[in-house]
């Protein structure tokens, strides 16, 4: 695993910036619980990285801001037995994560209001619905 994480076609982050921990994870997994260290953690610092150009640092540190913790993110995976498959696992979640960050903010909605014919049909449309209610009544 030491190729780099590929956020976007063009974004990589290098192997040598990601950080790893491994400990025991909790739970049910038989006779090997206790003894193998499948569960893992994926740091990974966003403020000090240098893969990433500053206005794209900028945006994910703004928008993972409650996340981050002292500029360093980090994700554990444990739900899996294999350590190999937990690594993979955050490494996936790892690069959802910075690409959802990093995307450019969505085009901005220009505010427009209905046309004069749609307004008048809807009004009509309301009388009528009105009117139809109004005889079931009997009260005309």
């Amino acid at each position: 695993m030491s190729d780099p994480l590929e956020i976007s076609g063009s974004l990589s982050i290098p192997e040598t910036e990601l950080h790893w921990r491994f400990s025991r994870s909790s739970g049910p997994g038989g006779q090997g619980v206790n003894t193998t260290d499948s569960r893992v953690e994926l740091s990974f610092d966003l403020a000090a990285t240098e893969a990433l150009v500053p206005p794209l640092k900028d945006r994910a540190l703004e928008r993972l801001a409650p996340r981050l913790v002292d500029g360093v993110i980090t994700i554990a995976a444990s739900e899996f037995r294999s350590q190999l498959r937990n690594r993979e696992a955050a490494r996936i979640r790892l690069a959802r994560l910075l690409r959802e960050a990093v995307a450019p903010p969505p085009k901005r909605r220009r505010p427009t209001k209905p046309s004069r014919g749609a307004v008048e049909r809807r009004i009509t449309a309301k009388k009528h619905r009105s009117d139809l209610k109004r005889l079931r009544r009997g009260d005309f």
